[in-house]
């Protein structure tokens, strides 16, 4: 699973959300460009970010729903499992599963999770991104419907792969493809729409983005511990502060709509406070753990690359969400996911391996 799309904070009014969006209209122009779009806005197009040019490209189109940008951090996430299993060998065998892993977690399902989340959105996005390629007309909804189930039936069969190379009596990657799958669909689809909710939406979120592909990437080559399951469920607390920061930019579609989503439920101000705190808390709890299980080295270099995310939060975040949402997480999240990386190798040399 991965995070919903990035959107525009628009100040024009706001067109009827009730209005439905057709699969194709007689006057929509797929190439008529992001009135915000400049240099760079192509790269950005096919990358899935805000700022994007329009295009007739269908499979650019495809590629745009799939939001490349947003892989990165579930690619990332099995590196770290991959990491804590303390069992990785830089062999061609294993070297080719990791890959094939990462496969699974971005492209396929991340791509499968965006592209339902964009299906979803449609009627949001016509208000805060109406370039985007489902309320632009861009591409008909077959279309959108066929890409999410190629996207999902490719990942639960790399998944199933994965199984069968690793020689799992159970097949734990499948299951837990499955288990990410679904609650990527009740994230995005009614009647449960998870992303309603701030606090159940943004937690399923930075589980997505911490604990699924760590532990895709841990069960893979060695053994998921419930201890070692707890703690990256507990880390993706940490994930939920960052996913908090997505729903500055689109307050005023999601109030239009009636998503509960935090800036909307406590204000902007608040809602920066509770993802700072959310994001600085948890993961000093991480130093507290690295500490309890010998591993000081590790936490002494985590609350080193906890304090410029701290800087960067006073600078950008506390400051301006709304503005500055983009150059606090450019500048920010590097340090978060470094500091991932030294828990999970700090664990994998660590007795929770085999708890």
């Amino acid at each position: 699973m991965a995070p919903p799309p990035g959107s525009s904070t628009t100040r024009s009014p706001l067109p009827d959300p009730s209005a439905p969006v057709s699969e194709t209209t007689s006057d929509s122009n797929p190439n008529s460009p992001n009135p915000t779009a400049s240099s760079g806005a192509g790269a950005r197009q096919l990358l899935g970010m805000k700022g994007a040019s329009g295009t007739s490209n269908i499979w650019k189109i495809r590629l745009q729903l799939m939001k490349p940008v947003t892989w990165i951090p579930l690619i990332w996430g099995v590196l770290c499992g991959a990491a804590a299993s303390g069992n990785f060998h830089w062999t061609f065998s294993e070297v080719g599963a990791s890959i094939a892993c990462m496969l699974m977690s971005g492209p396929l399902l991340a791509g499968y999770t965006q592209t339902i989340n964009d299906y979803y959105d449609r009627e949001i996005d016509a208000i805060n991104e109406p370039y985007r390629p489902i309320p632009s007309g861009a591409i008909p909804l077959w279309q959108v419907k066929a890409q999410i189930w190629v996207l999902l039936l490719a990942g639960l069969g790399v998944a199933y792969g994965l199984d069968l190379w690793a020689g799992h009596t159970t097949p734990v990657l499948l299951l837990l493809a499955l288990g990410g799958s679904f609650v990527s669909f009740i994230y995005s689809a009614p009647p449960l729409k998870l992303k309603q909710n701030g606090w159940l939406g943004n937690y399923a979120l930075g589980a997505s983005y911490i604990a699924l592909p760590w532990w895709a990437g841990q069960a893979l080559f060695g053994q998921l511990t419930w201890t070692t399951a707890l703690l990256t469920l507990a880390y993706s607390l940490a994930g939920l502060g960052i996913a908090v920061v997505n729903d500055f930019k689109s307050v005023e579609g999601d109030r239009a709509l009636g998503l509960q989503s935090l800036p909307v439920a406590f204000g902007i101000e608040k809602a920066s406070w509770i993802s700072a705190g959310m994001i600085d808390v948890f993961q000093l709890a991480m130093v507290a753990v690295l500490i309890a299980i010998g591993q000081h080295f590790a936490a002494v270099l985590l609350v080193l690359l906890i304090i410029p995310q701290i800087t960067f939060q006073d600078i950008w975040l506390l400051r301006d969400p709304v503005a500055f949402d983009v150059k606090y997480q450019a500048s920010a999240q590097p340090f978060l996911v470094l500091g991932m990386l030294v828990t999970a190798l700090a664990i994998g040399h660590s007795d929770l391996v085999v708890m």
